[in-house]
C-alpha cells in the first residue's frame, strides 16, 4: 500500500526536497510531496503525502509544532544559524536554571516576530533568502505567532543552551534563538534543530530515513488517509448518501449532523469504513471541501 502519509525522521544534511526526490525514485511512485519543510541542518518529523495521500494535504497543515535543540552562546551569524557566517561575538555570563526558567517565560504566550532574511518568504516577487545571498537586507512586516511552551536548560556538551518549544506554526526557531542569547545578555545561534512533532504526529512514529530506503519496493509504512484525518470528527453515512455526496448535491450534505461550535472539517465515512470526503464548516453548516475516494460515484451507485 502507498496511498496515504509516510513520517520520515529527516537525517540532518538532506533538504527537505532530497528527501522527497530519494523516495519517490526508490519507490517508482506517481506524486508525492512533502509537509512542512525542515532546514537541512535539521531533523526530525517530515510528513510526505504519497500518491491518494495528496488529496488530503490541504487538511494537514499543522497549527502547531513541537522542536527541541541546542542554541549556542556567544556567537552570532547571518542566517540565525550556526552553518552561517560569524557576524559577531560576545561575552558569556554565567547562566543558571532560575534565571534561564525566567528568560523562557518571557517568551511564552503571543507575540510578533520578524521572518528571518534567510527564509522562503516572498517579498517583491522574490524570496527573502535570495535577496540575503546577494547581500540585499529588506524591511519585513512582522507575524503573529504564540509561543505555547519554553523549556530552557544549560546544555551538558558545550557552552549553550538546550531547549524545548511548542509552537504555532510560522514561527521560526532561529530567530528565537537569537532573541534567547539576547534575552540573556549575550548574543546566539541555533545549533540543532529536532522536530519532534507536527500536529497530531510525533517523532515516535516516524521511519528513519534509510530504513524507507531499505524497505521493499512498494512496501511503505504509511498511514491511511482516515488514519491521518484522525483529530476530525467522522460522520458515516450510507452507500446512497455517499454517491450523493461523491456527486455534488448539496442536499445530501443538509441531512447530516450540523458542524459544532468549534467544528471547522469533518471526515465523510462511506460503507467499507473509507474515507469519502472532507467536509469544512461554513456559516453553521456542512460544505463540501475534497472528495477524497475518486471512484465513489460507481461504488456506490444505486
Amino acid at each position: 500500500m502507498t496511498d496515504g502519509i509516510l513520517l520520515v525522521d529527516k537525517p540532518a544534511g538532506r533538504t527537505s526536497a532530497d528527501v522527497v526526490r530519494v523516495v519517490k525514485r526508490r519507490h517508482r511512485l506517481q506524486s508525492i510531496g512533502h509537509l512542512g519543510t525542515l532546514d537541512p541542518f535539521a531533523t526530525g518529523v517530515l510528513p510526505l503525502c504519497i500518491d491518494g495521500g495528496t488529496r488530503i494535504a490541504q487538511f494537514l497543515a499543522a497549527d502547531r509544532k513541537a522542536y527541541e535543540g541546542r542554541i549556542r552562546l556567544g556567537v552570532a551569524t547571518d542566517t540565525l544559524d550556526t552553518t552561517g557566517r560569524c557576524v559577531a561575538e560576545a561575552p558569556i555570563p554565567p547562566l543558571d536554571p532560575a534565571q534561564l526558567d525566567g528568560v523562557a517565560r518571557r517568551f511564552v504566550g503571543c507575540r510578533d516576530q520578524v521572518p528571518p532574511m534567510y527564509s522562503a518568504v516572498r517579498q517583491g516577487g522574490k524570496r527573502l533568502y535570495e535577496l540575503a545571498r546577494g547581500g540585499v537586507v529588506v524591511e519585513r512586516a512582522p507575524r503573529r505567532i504564540e509561543i505555547e511552551r519554553l523549556v530552557l536548560r544549560p546544555s551538558t556538551e558545550s557552552s549553550g543552551i538546550e531547549f524545548e518549544v511548542r509552537c504555532s506554526k510560522g514561527t521560526y526557531v532561529r530567530v528565537l534563538a537569537a532573541e534567547i542569547g539576547e534575552a540573556c545578555g549575550t548574543v546566539a545561534a541555533l545549533e540543532e534543530l529536532r522536530r519532534t512533532e507536527f500536529g497530531s504526529f510525533t517523532i515516535g512514529e516516524c521511519v528513519a530515513l534509510d530504513d524507507v530506503l531499505e524497505a521493499p519496493a512498494g512496501e511503505l509504512p504509511v498511514l491511511p488517509p482516515r488514519a491521518a484525518l484522525r483529530d476530525l470528527r467522522e460522520i458515516d453515512v450510507d452507500g446512497r448518501t455517499a454517491f450523493r455526496i461523491a456527486a455534488g448535491q448539496k442536499g445530501a450534505l443538509e441531512e447530516l449532523p450540523p458542524p459544532g461550535a468549534d467544528e471547522q472539517l469533518a471526515a465523510v465515512i462511506a460503507p467499507g469504513d473509507r474515507l469519502l470526503a472532507v467536509l469544512g464548516a461554513e456559516d453553521g453548516a456542512w460544505r463540501l471541501r475534497r472528495v477524497v475516494l475518486p471512484e465513489a460515484s460507481e461504488l456506490y451507485r444505486g
